[in-house]
């Protein structure tokens, strides 16, 4: 599966999951929404949630400030899904839901979607990059398991109610 990223590059630059993964040719980088491929956008504005149903060969990603991750940010070509609830285990967010990098974002993408070896591949030049799939082993098996998006809002359900007890 293909990963690419619209990068927005208004994150520091030594902190930058994308910016890391492109060095390693693990995905690449797209300076304009024109530039940047039609694919499957993960987008936390979607309506739908991600599901194994969804088949992309092309994964896409915005990487930018979460002070500009708007709607209008995300206006990109494509099939638009949000992904459901993780936590993120990146030093700067760690433990918070849904603050996810962007590598983070592309692995949970990747483990959804049946690729587990690859979110490893991606993850693993990140110090942290297995704590985000230890953290996260049951929701993401449980979302994998799901036939569709209404199965992983389901899913998704348990966790929130959880985290509001």
């Amino acid at each position: 599966m293909k990963l690419h990223v619209r990068y927005e590059g208004d994150d520091d630059p030594d902190k930058c999951t994308a910016r890391k993964l492109a060095k390693f040719d693990l995905a690449e980088l797209h300076r304009s929404n024109r530039a940047t491929p039609y694919g499957l956008v993960l987008d936390p504005h979607a309506e739908q949630a991600l599901s194994p149903a969804d088949d992309p060969d092309t994964l896409v990603a915005l990487d930018c400030s979460w002070e500009s991750a708007d709607v209008d940010a995300f206006d990109l070509r494509g099939d638009h899904r949000a992904l459901p609830f993780l936590v993120a285990a990146n030093p700067v967010n760690f433990g918070k839901p849904f603050a996810l990098t962007t590598v983070e974002a592309l692995a949970a993408a990747l483990c959804i979607l049946g690729e587990r070896d690859h979110a490893e591949r991606i993850l693993a030049k990140f110090t942290w990059g297995e704590t985000f799939l230890e953290l996260n082993e049951e929701p993401l098996r449980r979302y994998a398991d799901c036939a569709d998006s209404t199965e992983v809002v389901a899913v998704q359900d348990d966790y929130l109610a959880e985290e509001s007890e």
